[in-house]
């Protein structure tokens, strides 16, 4: 048997190693008390803004060069911490790991969803707000349920699946160069006087990252749908998902309104002011609780057959190492 296994086209000890990491993400997903690494990039980042926005060559100039720098000095950080002895393929393990958070959407999906089915309204749309930055205060129990199955489809690429595809092809270093452009997006890449300059390199980095996996995702949301006997029309996933402004948010949410059979997109409100997003899905379905738990229960076996992919392309390519 074991002659079998090792006989495989595939590095072994790397496959291993990419399951436990998503093992580890599904069973622990963000312990609230521990320290993340991406909160320390946002720390950076914070500090960071008033340099990039005075930079003598222009906000946009020092935007770009904050990004890189970010993503090559977390990139550099990690290659380091991985290539210690004795302790570098635990350090690789917890940075693998910490690097995806499936878990933690799920786990914060359930919970605003267990609010909103004990009849606690603004409740929910006080843990909403930690998930979202649209406005949430006067959100109706509908709009509520809209918001998280949007912030679940979008984020099922943004959280998982992206980070998977560099962590699988180019390992830990690559994964957390990706999570820097990433947060980088998260906390400048809003169209504001603040955020539109300096913003703009990191939110172009990372529609370059994640163009790949963000259709990986639709793919796999599609394909799932099929295996659940809840077909879905691929045109009609294409078609929904080049309406929106990203070139990436729109695939995994397309994929998943169809399969799922609701709508997602229309008026929606940020810092104050309604923005009219391109509508997704079959239109006129009401979102509730059950809307939600019926994406979900899509979304997990798409996230298992995301992952058998990577991890058997990953460790078959072994384009990098542990140790």
């Amino acid at each position: 048997m074991s002659d079998t296994l090792y006989s495989l086209p595939l590095n072994l000890s790397l496959f291993v190693f990419l399951l436990g990491c998503v093992a580890l993400d599904l069973l622990f997903g963000d312990p609230r008390d521990w320290p993340h690494p991406v909160r320390l990039i946002g720390k950076i980042l914070a500090r960071l803004e008033g340099w990039t926005t005075s930079f003598f060559l222009g906000p946009r100039i020092g935007g770009a060069l904050s990004v890189a720098a970010v993503a090559a000095g977390s990139a550099a950080v990690v290659l380091l911490l991985t290539g210690l002895p004795l302790v570098g393929e635990i350090l690789a393990l917890y940075l693998g790991y910490a690097g995806l958070a499936l878990g933690c959407l799920l786990r914060e999906t359930n919970t605003v969803l267990a609010l909103l089915e004990d009849g606690r309204l603004a409740a929910a749309r006080a843990h909403l707000a930690g998930l979202v930055s649209r406005d949430t205060e006067d959100m109706t129990e509908d709009e509520v349920c809209r918001a998280l199955g949007e912030t679940l489809a979008e984020n099922f690429n943004d959280g998982f699946v992206a980070p998977l595809f560099w962590l699988c092809l180019l390992g830990p270093a690559a994964l957390w160069a990706y999570k820097a452009v990433s947060t980088v997006d998260s906390m400048w890449g809003y169209r504001t006087p603040r955020f539109e300059k300096i913003g703009k390199a990191g939110a172009r980095a990372d529609d370059i990252l994640a163009w790949m996996p963000a259709r990986l995702a639709a793919i796999s949301i599609w394909a799932t749908g099929w295996m659940l006997l809840r077909p879905a029309a691929w045109e009609r996933i294409a078609r929904d998902a080049r309406s929106m402004d990203s070139p990436n948010a729109g695939w995994p949410m397309s994929a998943a309104a169809h399969v799922a059979g609701v709508s997602m997109g229309g008026p929606t409100r940020y810092f104050g002011e309604i923005k009219d997003k391109p509508f997704l899905g079959p239109l006129g379905v009401t979102w509730s609780p059950r809307r939600v738990r019926g994406m979900l229960r899509a979304l997990l076996p798409a996230a298992l057959l995301c992952t058998l992919v990577l991890t058997i392309a990953g460790s078959s390519l072994s384009w990098w190492n542990l140790g």
